[in-house]
């Protein structure tokens, strides 16, 4: 007897504690009182209530399915259990336990609200809505009902009716969770920037801490434009989490794109040692290092980021001016041509390879790459330059002419192309008095014999 008295006792203990909402407390005097009565089912859905609080939904999910057994035809356990089933996206455990409920009391609204959610995340749109204008029977104020179907209707790409809904959910509970956020989410996808701001904003407000939303609001304003706003976003979250190293590498990110390499390098090494496993951490690593001249390094970053993605054109480009900026010319080479390999059409690479093989004394084979990436890039000045040079030294004259001139005419004003042009008269004519020279030199020995 004492054993069942004081079972009882510690339920009742917490009781109390849970309307402290001392849930850890209240747990383990659940705990205590089921080892005494593990039988018990309405102790075990008290136990899943409060794991409910502590956001342990799986434990949760074990603690009803233990009452369900231990007292059958409990409808609020078998909601409670649906509930979290679909919170933790179970959709087709989370149905069969809502549709018990709805067999047991087809009243009961919730049943058909989270069968909403449970159908949504499952893909099953028509079945969501189906249950949504069943709930609505019931209960046509259930700003749940709202959400979950604003839900299914945005993972369909129908923005405007999910915000529809969900305004409708703000007008029926104002400080609903995440219902900002997820209207912000829709405006974005829209390209509503300014509006998705102020719904950012308006979470943000409510939940001031959530770096989460900071994060996406960082993106946001990134995407926007706002390169200083978002890095000053993201800095805010550094100082509310320093361990979050996605914060710390979007940072980096930023800062390469605002041109302050040494700041990006060093956002990047911190995110490095936080989370290697982000993707493009080596690319941008070597983008860094490449900005801050420090070639060897930025190789071994960007040779790592070609292993990982030997497919991307970005990263072998990059390897390649890498290379070639520490005189590995032949690896370098390799590289671009892996890029056409992978796009015959690439500009930059048919540009390159010119340079690679200009470096080689292979002028022919260079200039005939350097004419193919003026023809895919007919802007592309510094290419005609180059060609232009090479035209010059193989002796090409009309045509290293009509390239400067085609140069010119995109930039009259370019001081080098001008430069170019005058260096070409005093290089035609030093040409044709070499030859002539030569041929004098050759009558003359003639004459001798």
């Amino acid at each position: 007897m004492n054993d069942w008295f004081e079972a009882e006792q510690r339920v009742e203990r917490a009781h109390q504690l849970a309307e402290s909402r001392r849930w850890t407390e209240a747990l383990a005097e659940l705990d205590a009182a089921l080892a005494i009565n593990p039988g018990n089912g309405a102790w075990m859905a008290h136990r899943g209530y409060v794991l409910d609080q502590l956001e342990r939904y799986d434990d949760a999910i074990d603690a009803y399915r233990s009452s369900a057994e231990l007292e059958p035809g409990d409808v609020d356990v078998l909601l409670a259990l649906g509930i979290d089933l679909a919170r933790m996206g179970r959709g087709e455990e989370a149905v069969e336990s809502l549709n018990e409920a709805s067999r047991l009391a087809p009243d009961v609204e919730p049943a058909y609200c989270y069968r909403i959610l449970a159908y949504a995340d499952m893909g099953e749109h028509e079945r969501a809505e189906e249950m949504f204008y069943l709930a609505q029977q019931i209960r046509e104020d259930c700003p749940h009902c709202f959400f979950h179907i604003g839900s299914s209707l945005a993972a369909r790409g129908l923005y405007e009716r999910a915000i529809y809904c969900w305004s409708r959910t703000l007008d029926i509970e104002p400080n609903y969770p995440g219902v900002k956020h997820a209207i912000a989410e829709a405006h974005r996808e829209q390209g509503n920037l300014d509006r998705a701001r102020e719904y950012y904003l308006a979470e943000i407000r409510q939940d001031p801490g959530n770096v989460e939303l900071l994060f996406d609001l960082a993106e946001l304003e990134h995407e926007a434009g706002y390169p200083a706003k978002a890095a000053a976003k993201l800095r805010q979250i550094i100082e509310l989490e320093p361990d979050y190293g996605q914060a710390h590498f979007t940072l980096g990110e930023i800062l390469l794109d605002m041109g302050e390499p040494k700041e990006a390098l060093e956002a990047l090494r911190t995110a490095n040692e936080l989370d290697p496993e982000i993707p493009s951490m080596h690319l941008r690593l070597g983008q860094a290092l490449m900005q801050l001249s420090e070639y060897r390094d930025a190789q071994r970053h960007l040779a790592a980021a070609a292993v990982a993605e030997p497919t991307d054109e970005s990263v072998l480009l990059m390897l390649g001016n890498c290379q070639l900026r520490l005189g590995r010319n032949a690896a370098a080479a390799d590289k671009f041509r892996r890029v056409l390999a992978l796009s015959e059409d690439c500009p930059e690479a048919h540009h390159n390879l010119g340079v690679c093989h200009f470096l080689e004394g292979r002028f022919d084979a260079g200039l005939e790459h350097m004419l193919r990436a003026v023809e895919l890039d007919p802007e592309n000045a510094v290419a005609m330059h180059k060609a232009v040079l090479v035209l010059m030294h193989v002796r090409r004259w009309k045509d290293a002419r009509a390239m400067i001139e085609r140069a010119l005419a995109l930039d009259p004003n370019d001081a080098a192309l001008r430069e170019l042009r005058s260096r070409f008269w005093r290089y035609r004519v030093q040409s044709a008095l070499r030859r002539f020279g030569n041929a004098v030199r050759r009558l003359l020995a003639n004459l001798r014999n």
